[in-house]
């Protein structure tokens, strides 16, 4: 994701992610778009390219006051299809690896490969950080199935991550009206990543401290 917004600037016609987020983006004004918006941000924790962020943000800038239950329906989702994502790499991965590295944008071969040399240390770590950044979410509900870290720390670590992310973007919308869309699709991903700049810089200093 380059912005909560924006996934290209390329024409769509010439890029089909950009085509795609336009399907995505389409649901808002369709009815149905609670369903769209539950089944992309489950679908985005495993397979799906597309983040739901701007489909989350388009309702809640037409409905402030439902915003929070917008992003209620966007932690669950998410949290579920990280869930199966987990349940895909614990039970099936060696029979459907190579689809993945092969069709869904953000997993590949390399991505496993920097990660699976520290994940049972930092798992919860790189959950929480991947849960709520532009990392692909997707390589690492995965890769906690694929390293076998622990089901409830990847709960956890997800459903603090996904909800932080999620409650956000709506809590900035139904404080503020449409008048924070600018700053939520220029700023989002810089503040989020600060936040997770901090969370690693905290966990070190526990684990410093507890050594």
């Amino acid at each position: 994701m380059t912005s909560v917004l924006e996934t290209s600037d390329t024409p769509a016609q010439s890029n089909p992610l950009r085509r795609l987020y336009d399907w995505v983006l389409g649901w808002a004004d369709r009815p149905g778009s609670l369903w769209a918006l539950f089944g992309i941000s489950a679908a985005e924790s495993s397979v799906f390219p597309i983040p739901p962020d701007p489909l989350l943000l388009a309702l809640a800038l037409g409905k402030p006051a439902k915003a929070l239950r917008f992003a209620a329906i966007c932690t669950l989702a998410s949290v579920v299809g990280g869930i199966v994502g987990y349940g895909i790499g614990a039970g099936a991965w060696s029979a459907v690896g190579d689809w993945f590295f092969t069709y869904v944008p953000g997993v590949t071969e390399s991505a496993f490969a920097e990660v699976e040399s520290a994940f049972d240390e930092y798992g919860f770590a790189f959950v929480f950080i991947a849960g709520l950044t532009p990392i692909p979410y997707k390589v690492f509900t995965l890769s906690s199935g694929v390293f076998g870290l622990s089901f409830p720390v990847f709960v956890l670590a997800s459903v603090l991550s996904r909800g932080l992310r999620f409650f956000l973007v709506a809590g900035l919308v139904y404080v503020f009206g449409p008048s924070i869309q600018a700053f939520i699709d220029k700023h989002f991903n810089k503040l989020a990543i600060a936040f997770s700049v901090l969370f690693v810089l905290g966990f070190a200093a526990i684990k410093v401290f507890l050594g």
